[in-house]
């Protein structure tokens, strides 16, 4: 499983709920007449992620896709037939944006987390290390670990998803950001 993960923002003069409402219009269309390969997508606010918005509010959508030949139609897919208008107008307002893939190393998918916790791995580090102290803490907490991959984007290098906040053994040290739900559309039964 990879993930084509993409950070943006608002232009200064739009509102978020604007914004926040022509992503969801977008990812509805991306859902209602979904690309080849592209399992869904999900979208969240933040803030104070440093390669996004430099630190201030901003947006990361999740596109999640089944693998490199998935991403080539999902980019022809959000621009072209019933998405083009929803595309183009969630695109009108972005004052700016970068993006990464990522791929799934270690749980399951969370429907939309509601915490990020973005890593380095330790320099001198081993990979295999670095999975095997970190697997059984990710696994009890039903947290999810992705890896940068061919290192594409400007984040850090690994992204924990999850629903309650996690810390990091020594000699880790990460970014624990609080994500708002944009998109699926929260429940009116009081989800976030």
């Amino acid at each position: 499983m990879l993930a084509y993960v993409f950070s943006h923002w608002r232009q200064p003069e739009v509102t978020p709920s604007d914004y926040e409402e022509r992503q969801r219009a977008f990812h509805a269309a991306l859902a209602r007449a979904p690309a080849s390969g592209c399992v869904r997508s999900f979208s969240v606010a933040l803030s104070g992620a440093p390669w996004s918005a430099a630190g201030a509010d901003s947006y990361e959508d999740w596109y999640l896709i089944e693998d490199y030949a998935a991403l080539g139609v999902l980019e022809h897919a959000a621009v072209s037939a019933a998405r083009t208008e929803p595309h183009a107008a969630a695109a009108a307002v972005a004052a700016g944006g970068a993006a990464g893939i990522y791929g799934l190393r270690v749980g399951a998918l969370h429907e939309t987390p509601r915490f990020a916790l973005w890593f380095r791995k330790p320099s001198g580090m081993p990979y295999d290390e670095l999975f095997r102290r970190l697997t059984p803490r990710l696994e009890a907490n039903g947290a999810s670990l992705w890896m940068r991959k061919l290192t594409l984007g400007p984040a850090l290098e690994f992204c924990i998803h999850a629903n309650e906040q996690l810390s990091l053994p020594e000699p880790f040290a990460g970014l624990s950001l609080p994500l708002r739900q944009i998109w699926p559309v929260p429940s009116e039964a009081g989800e976030r």
